[in-house]
């Protein structure tokens, strides 16, 4: 009587589910105080309507031209719900609060989330914006903005909005014309200008400004008039100069300029959001290859949460992992590495020496993706002599590494005489493993390869071409702006980071060039691993991402390895 009682709720339950779907799929989306603002129905395009019905810039419905000459209309975006696929701003103002304010501030907001959901859209990025920006130091966050937010924006992007915003179509005797764009936001303008200038070739951004006094943010924004009274949006979305055409979200912000000055808004319904794709890294206007930041995946409430859980486990667990590397043979280790969730996974394209093969000793160029590179190596090799050359290594990672490191001091005599002293220890039967990028990079990107490593294969060393490929979970081991003497214990917090090494075939150096083995390395790494060739360096990353040139104490005086590519 009971199975029959549980068979009969069941079914009764999956109907009435079905039922309610059905419902929320048919019904129109309730009106709410944004789609109020709108133009009226007679301007505005049936919010189904396909992006690219979009008509082409400077024309009217009827087709004609309608720009006096002058430009190739105009596209206006919203940015939360319609450039970007989500229309929470809860995790960018996470991100913030987790990577400029710190655990407990990130925890705080964690926390007023759901008093958040009680308030209407502009009440709640108010709150948010004083939880996550109050005392913060607006130098700070400049290059927070511009070396860890861009990430997060860009893995949401529709791509469908964007290229319907910043693409033309041909129309019949007209040449084909970019349109302006012009996104609107209700988050502050150092959240979103960066991404949407320097990464999407937006032309101009309306978002309210954070104020400030002293260098510090007061957790306080200019509301919608306030931008309005500053700004003028008639010239800064080029009214005058042809067609204007919105492109609406789930939010409320400025919709007084998609009323005023938009002939026609496009409203995507959650239904249509939801079939959208994300636009894909290639088709940014500008590749990401640099960002910063410790946290590794996309900060929503419930994946925070998370997070937050998984911290007073994480921590032992890190230890644990560093204790075990430390102090068993690499036969012990790895295998117990993997049953504590470190996974690591090696694949021989060749055997240049079998692993326990002293007799000749080795040099090994690999690509860089963390501080553990080196052991990774030295443990898919089997070997314990192999000595680690890095650029720039914390005192307590250098007394905890158990292999020998030793540091390279950027002058180009000194630091080829100290790798070819490891290398002719114990009677030429030493071992290295350099990372010729100089330093980290956390994308399918390879920086350039310093020829260095490559003047030593003059000597008769093989060089022997490594493939590492890192993936992390919860959190980034490296840091450019922050404190290095951490990393190695955000990476082994990961609840599952996993290595991939791939060991090639050593690359013939004999009558070669430096700079031409530098280049088949990287190629043959590339290749590997998929990853694209870059000409960018050290210097590269830390200019954009820190603010300097990554040079290391007294040692001014950096060389960059020669020429670029």
């Amino acid at each position: 009587m009971s199975k029959a009682f549980t068979k009969s709720l069941l079914l009764y339950n999956k109907i009435l589910v079905r039922r309610l779907k059905s419902l929320i799929t048919r019904a129109p989306p309730a009106p709410t105080s944004a789609t109020e603002k709108l133009p009226p129905s007679h301007m505005r395009k049936s919010s189904t309507a396909p992006l690219d019905a979009l008509p082409a810039p400077g024309t009217t419905d009827d087709g004609n031209n309608n720009d006096g000459g002058t430009g190739g209309g105009t596209i206006v975006c919203e940015v939360e719900g319609g450039l970007l696929m989500s229309a929470s701003t809860f995790p960018y103002f996470m991100l913030v609060a987790l990577e400029a304010g710190g655990l407990l501030r990130g925890l705080l907001l964690l926390l007023l989330y759901p008093l958040f959901r009680l308030l209407t859209d502009e009440l709640a990025t108010k709150a948010m914006v004083m939880v996550s920006f109050a005392g913060l130091r607006k130098d700070e966050f400049g290059r927070l903005g511009m070396a860890v937010m861009p990430k997060l924006f860009l893995q949401d992007v529709s791509a469908e909005v964007f290229h319907a915003a910043t693409s033309a179509p041909a129309t019949a005797g007209a040449a084909r014309r970019r349109r302006r764009c012009v996104c609107v936001s209700s988050m502050p303008r150092a959240m979103v200008e960066p991404f949407l200038k320097e990464y999407l070739a937006v032309d101009a951004v309306v978002a309210p400004e954070l104020r400030e006094l002293g260098g510090y943010y007061l957790g306080l924004v200019e509301d919608e008039g306030e931008v309005a009274r500053r700004t003028d949006v008639e010239e800064i979305i080029g009214a005058k100069g042809g067609a204007v055409v919105g492109i609406g979200g789930q939010g409320c912000s400025f919709q007084h300029i998609f009323q005023k000055y938009c002939k026609e808004v496009y409203v995507p319904t959650e239904s249509t959001r939801r079939r959208r794709g994300v636009l894909h890294p290639r088709r940014y206007p500008k590749p990401l290859v640099f960002h910063d930041g410790r946290t590794a995946f996309r900060p929503t409430p419930a994946a925070t949460l998370a997070m937050f859980v998984w911290l007073p486990l994480g921590a032992p667990l890190a230890v644990l992992r560093t204790a075990v590397f430390l102090l068993l043979p690499f036969s012990l280790s790895v295998p117990l590495l993997a049953a504590l969730g470190m996974h690591n996974r090696m694949i021989a394209s060749s055997s240049p020496s079998a692993p326990g093969d002293r007799s000749k000793g080795n040099l090994f160029a690999c690509n860089h993706r963390s501080l553990l590179d080196p052991l990774c190596v030295s443990a898919a090799a089997g070997r314990r002599d192999l000595a680690a050359a890095t650029y720039s290594i914390s005192r307590l990672s250098e007394m905890l590494a158990p292999i020998p490191t030793f540091r390279l001091t950027r002058d180009r005599a000194a630091d080829r005489a100290a790798m070819q002293a490891q290398l002719a220890r114990r009677g030429g039967r030493g071992g290295l493993v350099v990372c010729p990028e100089g330093t980290t990079c956390r994308e399918p990107f390879l920086l350039r390869f310093s020829p260095l490593f490559a003047e030593l294969a003059a000597g008769g060393v093989d060089v022997v071409p490594v493939a590492l490929h890192l993936a992390v979970d919860m959190f980034h081991g490296t840091t450019a702006g922050g404190r290095k003497m951490l990393d190695p214990l955000y990476l082994l917090m990961n609840p599952v980071p996993s290595y991939l090494v791939q060991i090639l075939a050593p690359v013939e150096c004999g009558g070669q060039e430096a700079r031409a083995v530098a280049n088949e390395v990287q190629r043959r790494v590339a290749e590997a691993l998929g990853y694209e060739r870059t000409g960018l360096t050290r210097r590269d990353k830390y200019l954009i991402l820190a603010g300097n040139e990554g040079v290391v104490g007294a040692a001014a005086a950096a060389h960059d390895g020669g020429p670029k590519n």
